[in-house]
């Protein structure tokens, strides 16, 4: 039945894109430009997918969101878009075929744009390949996609053999490599991969063009990735101060995911519990895990130069509740607002290299606006009250009252 749903979803969500070829004209109340700046009564003019023009402009809007506030389309730099429950409502999916595994990642790709979010970094399941290919392609509503394809971690092979294994994944079309540096915090959080292991992997990455993202708990873990010239770094609830100033230091990228992912096992804890290592004393750590993640949070948002960046983890039960990492960090990280909002639009789209395409409203950028209701710079949880959503000059939401 939710299958159905989302295939009529999707025929009604496609069809406004073989209209929108004209200049489009939005007249704006309230406007943030993604990097900290505010523009009030001011327009955004599009021209099939990019802004061409920000400011005064004579002509009818054609659509009127003085009402609303304006902000770029989110990023979400680390999600599992395939993630999801099956047909048994667990998140064990085995037995499934793989048109239906494609249609439960689209539906999960479906609700994350409605929820405001325009581009995401899946890391990574095969079939983001496809998912990425048909959203680009126009035959699926869905986010940006960019994908890890699969992850490497200490048993992919020695310093060689890894080198050999990022030579392959960007034959296959991985946007960055995922590394597996520690265990699960499920697992404890201990370092697994050598600092030779980590050397060599992001060192080939760098030499083939790809970016590169390391899970790891442990602070020594994170000092190792941050050595061997990592760019970011995901997790890493047991970090220590040494660890944030030598990210900070080196320009890497931090995402701690503290607002979403545990908090999603806890409340779904029958559908995942039994699989693999969630078991009872894995659910244990989780729930120590979650007064540790609002310390460091607060730590992390205090370390001067720090690019703290948004990503939630999102796994199956989780997709299109993105936003509540923004509010957790705000509620119980003390990060400002608008610091907030900058860490998911155009710090994010520089943690993907995207920078001067997507992640703000300015002439030449693509034109991936979403609208609100309320002020997110002064109440954070109106990024859940979204009521527009643009991507790529096309309207795929508009259900303002």
């Amino acid at each position: 039945m939710k299958l159905r749903w989302f295939l009529v979803a999707c025929i009604f969500a496609v069809l406004p894109l073989f209209a929108q070829d004209q200049s489009i004209n939005i007249r704006v109340g309230a406007l943030l430009d993604g990097k900290g700046g505010v523009a009030r009564n001011t327009n955004v003019v599009i021209q099939g997918s990019k802004i061409v023009r920000v400011g005064p402009e004579n002509s009818t809007p054609t659509y009127d969101l003085r009402s609303l506030t304006v902000l770029p389309g989110m990023i979400d730099t680390h999600v599992h878009i395939n993630g999801h429950f099956g047909k048994e409502g667990r998140a064990d999916n085995r037995g499934e075929t793989p048109a239906q595994q494609a249609l439960y990642t689209m539906e999960n790709a479906y609700v994350t744009l409605m929820a405001g979010f325009t581009t995401v970094q899946s890391v990574g399941a095969a079939i983001d390949v496809d998912i990425r290919e048909a959203i680009a392609r126009g035959a699926a509503p869905g986010p940006r996609l960019l994908t890890s394809i699969r992850s490497l971690n200490e048993n992919t092979g020695d310093p060689a053999q890894l080198r050999e294994a990022v030579r392959k994944l960007k034959s296959d079309g991985a946007d960055l490599v995922k590394i597996f540096a520690s265990k699960s915090i499920r697992d404890g959080g201990g370092q697994t991969m050598t600092d030779e292991q980590l050397a060599a992997v992001c060192g080939e990455a760098r030499a083939q063009g790809l970016r590169t993202m390391v899970h790891a708990h442990a602070a020594d873990a994170i000092k190792a990735a941050v050595r061997a010239g990592c760019n970011q770094i995901e997790h890493g609830v047991f970090v220590d101060d040494e660890a944030l100033k030598m990210m900070a230091e080196r320009g890497v990228y931090f995402d701690p995911n503290i607002g979403v992912v545990i908090q999603n096992y806890i409340k779904n804890k029958p559908k995942f519990l039994g699989s693999g290592n969630y078991t009872e004393e894995g659910f244990a750590h989780m729930e120590r895990a979650i007064p540790l993640n609002f310390a460091l949070i607060k730590r992390a948002v205090n370390t001067p130069g720090l690019k703290l960046v948004m990503g939630t983890d999102a796994v199956a039960g989780a997709h299109g509740d993105n936003a509540d990492e923004l509010i957790t960090r705000v509620r119980e990280g003390g990060q400002k607002p608008m610091d907030a909002i900058i860490s998911t639009t155009s710090l994010a789209a520089q943690s993907l290299g995207m920078a001067q395409s997507i992640g703000s409203i300015a002439p030449g950028m693509e034109a991936d606006l979403i609208a609100v209701e309320g002020d997110p710079a002064s109440d954070i949880t109106a990024l859940k009250k979204v009521v527009f959503v643009m991507k790529d000059g096309k309207v795929y939401k508009n259900i303002r009252r």
